[in-house]
């Protein structure tokens, strides 16, 4: 029975033109570059290749470091029958040919290396189908995606496979990578230094977008060695990694996030200019520092939050590209203001507490009473009006009768709030003392 998907049947003819990238796939798990912490010898594959066990993986990384080529390697180490299909190209019924080749494959006395590239794109009935195949040995899956596992497969996949993380590859690697090129080729780079730099630096981390650029490079034929301004009219440089809605998105902004609790503003507008260029929504980014203002900031600094909105008014007043200046002042004054999220930590615990509580009523002297029935039942009774006390504080208890004073907010000893906490600390003494 002929297998559509069967990559590992398909003959190109040794004098047919190859990509550059193609040209230098590995042809060894050895010469795979930048994935040692995977493939080593104490590494997760490493382990399991030398044991003899290997289990369904999941190879999650960003494009360009080497997940196809991994998978085909490991097909070739274990004597097991390599198949690539596309998640973005399959269906059913291709899937169900490619279950019942490996079914007679096996029947034949070999297993199946079934690659599934952008797994996360099937559907949960689509992944579910893979599980029965998976338990009883027809295939061992190892699917390849950008795109965090944890959001995007099946909880029963996960269980069944190991998740591996391959990370982009380091300018190093990417160096040894232009040497190989270069050997491939026969011919040195006509690059100088820092035009070479910059080359490494437009590939961000993809190697298959590196030896593509190499290759439009060496198509050039230029007899001297091009500069970084040459080698950029003649190279776009390669947008930046970045979907407004994966896994990227969010890294950045827990990145721009926690940039700014930390007090380092060239981090934050550095995160801030990342996701402007990715081509994220201004307006998202104002609505989150707003929120940074009111989680991290707070009643150290009240001003934060008003920065903020004037920030997101100026913007939508001046639009792009100058209104993104008015969030970068703002996200710079979000790094440099006194941090305290003692009013956040307050109000989570207010919140517990409120649950906890039911439906306690407030105690009857903070209640009004507009009716004479209302009075009777004591609504009003001993209420004390603060304003007619000699300092303005009467010191009664605002809980419910029954519930034990909670204490929540607890100021910082940092900007505006340390004011706050004189004030506090006057009034739990004053209460104290009228208790008394």
């Amino acid at each position: 029975m002929a297998d559509l998907f069967d990559t590992a049947q398909t003959q190109v003819p040794d004098t047919a033109p190859r990509p550059l990238a193609d040209r230098l796939r590995p042809r060894a798990l050895t010469d795979v570059i930048g994935q040692d912490a995977v493939l080593g010898p104490d590494g997760p594959l490493g382990t399991m290749l030398t044991s003899g066990n290997l289990s369904s993986l999941i190879f999650w990384g960003p494009p360009g470091v080497g997940k196809t080529t991994i998978a085909r390697l490991l097909a070739d180490a274990t004597d097991l029958h390599f198949v690539q299909i596309s998640a973005i190209f399959t269906g059913v019924a291709d899937l169900k040919k490619v279950f019942e080749a490996a079914r007679i494959r096996r029947q034949n006395g070999q297993g199946t290396l079934l690659f599934v590239d952008e797994i996360h794109r099937f559907n949960k009935a689509q992944q579910d189908g893979f599980l029965p195949h998976m338990e009883d040995g027809t295939i061992l899956l190892v699917g390849a995606t950008t795109e965090n596992p944890s959001f995007e497969l099946n909880a029963a996949v996960l269980s069944r496979a190991q998740v591996l993380t391959l990370t982009r590859l380091t300018l190093a690697d990417l160096e040894l990578m232009a040497q190989r090129a270069e050997k491939e080729l026969d011919k040195p780079l006509p690059l100088d230094g820092p035009a070479r730099d910059a080359l490494l630096e437009m590939a961000d981390g993809d190697g298959r977008a590196l030896l593509n650029l190499i290759e439009q490079i060496a198509g050039w034929g230029a007899k001297d060695k091009l500069d970084t301004n040459a080698l950029a009219k003649r190279l776009m440089r390669r947008a930046a990694q970045y979907d407004k809605s994966g896994d990227a998105h969010y890294n950045l902004i827990s990145a721009l996030h926690k940039s700014v609790r930390g007090s380092d503003p060239d981090a934050a507008l550095y995160w801030f200019a990342r996701m402007l260029e990715g081509g994220e929504d201004p307006r998202y980014l104002a609505r989150r520092i707003t929120r940074m203002a009111v989680e991290d900031i707070g009643l150290a600094d009240p001003q934060a939050q008003a920065h903020c909105i004037d920030a997101w008014n100026t913007y939508e007043r001046l639009g792009s590209p100058e209104g993104e200046l008015a969030l970068a002042q703002a996200v710079t004054y979000l790094a440099l203001a006194p941090k305290s999220n003692a009013a956040y930590v307050a109000y989570k615990a207010a919140r517990k507490a409120a649950k906890n509580t039911g439906s306690e009523p407030p105690p009857k002297h903070i209640l009004n009473a507009p009716t004479k029935l209302m009075k009777d039942q004591g609504y009003g009774d001993g209420y004390a009006y603060d304003h007619d006390a000699e300092d303005g504080f009467s010191g009664q208890n605002y809980f419910p009768e029954s519930m034990k004073r909670g204490v929540y907010y607890t100021p910082v000893e940092r900007g505006f709030e340390r004011e706050l906490k004189k004030r506090l600390d006057f009034f739990v003494k004053q209460r104290a003392k009228r208790q008394s």
